[in-house]
């Protein structure tokens, strides 16, 4: 398992913790601010390796360093966006990718009204081009943010294209070959669990009144 997997929100909090050059810190301030006790910490982060020092702590720089080189985030990688609606444009615009070394590079639609219009500063291009553009640029990311209906053939044409890594937003299930990851995200899952807490608080404020 990838240590990013492993550990997910402790390498992410790791990543936000505060410039310290030559100050370690101890595993319980470290623990503490990643919002984990000190033994979970040293657990996550054996998956990436030995980098703290008994008796002393954790060297943030080089810790923050071999995070960074394990999750991708020592290069810069281009992705391209496929369907440029609201979803599309919001995540053209979204400014969290580039702290994270991901650079949005292409926009792509199959709507002639909005091929070679701007947005994000980047001109909307067919997705005619689709191979052009991700040799030209050598982007091995995609992005697909259409309707459900079209999410499969979107996915088709990206790995046909030489795409070899997917986060798909729409409402679908896409399938690829081996050799391709597919992240899904799905907002409407994602506030359907929500409800579902507030149901359940909500159902046990009641049964606190009664």
């Amino acid at each position: 398992m990838p240590p990013w997997r492993a550990c997910p929100s402790t390498c992410a909090r790791s990543m936000r913790w505060p410039s310290r050059p030559w100050r370690p810190v101890r595993p319980t301030s470290f623990a503490d601010a990643a919002g984990v006790n000190p033994a979970k910490l040293r657990k996550d982060l054996s998956y990436l390796g030995s980098y703290g020092t008994r008796g002393v702590g954790y060297d943030v720089e080089y810790l923050r360093y071999q995070i960074a080189r394990e999750i991708g985030q020592t290069q810069d990688w281009d992705v391209v966006i496929v369907g440029i609606g609201n979803l599309g444009s919001a995540l053209s615009a979204y400014q969290g990718f580039t702290t994270r070394g991901i650079r949005v590079a292409a926009l792509v639609d199959t709507d002639p009204q909005r091929i070679g219009t701007v947005v994000s500063d980047i001109v909307v291009s067919s997705v005619d081009d689709l191979d052009e553009i991700v040799a030209e640029r050598s982007i091995s990311i995609g992005i697909i943010a259409t309707p459900g209906t079209a999410a499969q053939e979107v996915a088709d044409r990206l790995v046909a294209a030489g795409i070899t890594s997917i986060l798909n937003f729409a409402p679908a299930l896409v399938q690829v070959p081996d050799g391709v990851d597919v992240r899904k995200v799905d907002l409407s899952i994602e506030l359907q669990i929500l409800a579902y807490h507030e149901q359940r608080k909500a159902g046990t404020e009641t049964r606190g009144v009664s």
